[in-house]
């Protein structure tokens, strides 16, 4: 399995963004505060191809060649999560059709995944970027597109998709109708052709099966992305994903829109983005939760593709802070530390997520902690590159039981994460560690491993596991 040779401390980079050029003082202010590493391009398609079919990568060879010249390795997303505006104008159904209608263009990540011109248009800049990219050696992986989600496509082409894989799933249309509880308010199908949108159902179990297989569209949607790339990945080089958690203001529970350890049997790395509360709101548990699940995806080391510098409106760290925020990603396992951003941005959106520099783009508190931290980093690489993990505890992971307890809710609570986070923060303060176990890939010799396995609320599991209760 692919690793990374030492510690990486970077952060995402967008030359694009600036206000005027200053690419050599930030690659000289960056090698001065110790980092090694940048990751740029998945967020500006409109950039490399401002029309249909004509490219201009500038940017990109700016960008690779002053990292180069001054020993920064890069990290290459691809720029699939934001359409250009010209896209959207030659597909006006690429723009996802969702429950709740048919989504505007101007924010990312609002395109079908599915859509086959998206596909072609997206398949042809990754191509043409990968190319781009060959000739440079510093270039040590690819990040495959961002936060990727199904973002709630509906559209007749996707439920035409799930008709057809229940008929795979119930050859007999009469079992179809008896699993669900289709009797019920005459919701019964006698043909597949009287499939109704899905968008309508009263049915939970119907609702949480197709959000399953919309799961399944963003695995799909991995490994043809992650297959293209491999026509031209060196083998030192390694892909890669930042999945996300749910979200309450800060990166909280596992994500219900994605089976990530489906999707990261396509990774060489997992990698993710984890975000939360700094200053007196900071407990410790929002870290260790998104490290012990990002490891668990691949059950090895990963890593921190995004998390805050200086961030979001009252997460600035207290002095010394930020250096244990790092340190306590790598005591996860974690053998990367990334922030977004570099730079503040200076205008369009998100302009008061503040990445290391602020918007004077001037050196400040948190560049100066940046340089302990990356020395610190340098001179440890060796003590503590590839940490590892060897729990005996373990949470079983179900993105089905996690869907299900919005549709079936236990009184007031609808989200299954408010209890995974109860038990898990529990065991945090008790100095307990854990590992995530998906459902989906667990079997019983593996789960013999552990002294003990935690269910918080597990509505379903595959009867493989039910079989061997004495694990439970």
């Amino acid at each position: 399995m692919i690793q990374t040779k030492k510690l990486y401390y970077g952060a995402a980079y967008y030359d694009e963004y600036l206000p005027y050029d200053r690419l050599q003082a930030d690659m000289e202010m960056m090698k001065k505060a110790g980092i090694n590493l940048i990751r740029i391009a998945e967020s500006t398609w409109s950039t490399w191809e401002p029309e249909d079919g004509v490219f201009d990568f500038s940017h990109l060879h700016r960008m690779l060649h002053a990292s180069k010249n001054a020993g920064i390795d890069v990290i290459v997303g691809t720029p699939t999560y934001a359409i250009p505006p010209w896209l959207a104008r030659k597909y006006p159904d690429i723009l996802a059709d969702t429950h709740h209608g048919q989504e505007r263009y101007g924010h990312r990540q609002n395109m079908d995944i599915t859509h086959p011109g998206y596909l072609f248009h997206a398949q042809r800049i990754i191509r043409r970027l990968l190319k781009e990219v060959q000739q440079y050696p510093h270039v040590i992986g690819f990040q495959i597109d961002n936060e990727t989600k199904p973002y709630d496509t509906c559209c007749p082409r996707v439920q035409q998709r799930f008709t057809q894989y229940l008929k795979k799933q119930y050859p007999d249309i009469n079992d179809f109708n008896q699993e669900f509880g289709l009797n019920y308010w005459s919701n019964r199908v006698q043909d597949w052709a009287d499939m109704p949108d899905v968008r309508g159902t009263i049915n939970g179990s119907l609702a949480a099966e197709f959000e399953h297989f919309q799961r399944n569209l963003v695995t799909e949607f991995f490994c043809w992305q992650a297959s293209i790339i491999r026509e031209y990945l060196r083998p030192e080089q390694f892909i890669t994903h930042n999945f996300d958690f749910s979200w309450r203001n800060y990166s909280y529970g596992y994500q219900p829109d994605v089976n990530q350890y489906d999707a990261a049997q396509h990774l060489d790395i997992a990698g993710s983005d984890i975000y939360h509360p700094s200053e007196d709101h900071l407990t410790g548990a929002e870290i260790a939760f998104g490290g012990d699940l990002t490891r668990s995806l691949k059950q090895n080391n990963y890593l921190i593709l995004e998390t805050q510098a200086q961030g979001n409106h009252g997460w600035l760290a207290y002095p010394g802070q930020l250096r244990l925020q790092a340190f306590s990603h790598l005591a996860s396992g974690a053998d990367c530390v990334e922030y977004w951003h570099w730079h503040s941005i200076h205008n369009a959106i998100e302009s008061y997520w503040k990445g290391i520099l602020s918007h004077n783009l001037k050196e400040n508190a948190t560049y100066r902690e940046c340089m302990t931290i990356g020395a610190d980093m340098k001179r440890l690489t060796n003590d503590l590159l590839h940490l590892k993990k060897h729990n005996k505890i373990a949470m079983l992971m179900s993105n089905r039981s996690n869907t299900a307890f919005r549709y079936f809710p236990a009184g007031s609570i609808n989200d299954q994460n408010t209890i995974v986070r109860w038990l898990y923060d529990a065991f945090y303060r008790m100095n307990l560690e854990m590992d995530m176990i998906s459902d989906t890939q667990a079997d019983p010799a593996r789960l013999a491993d552990y002294d003990l396995i935690v269910l918080p609320s597990v509505y379903s599991m595959p009867k493989i596991l039910t079989e061997h209760p004495q694990h439970m």
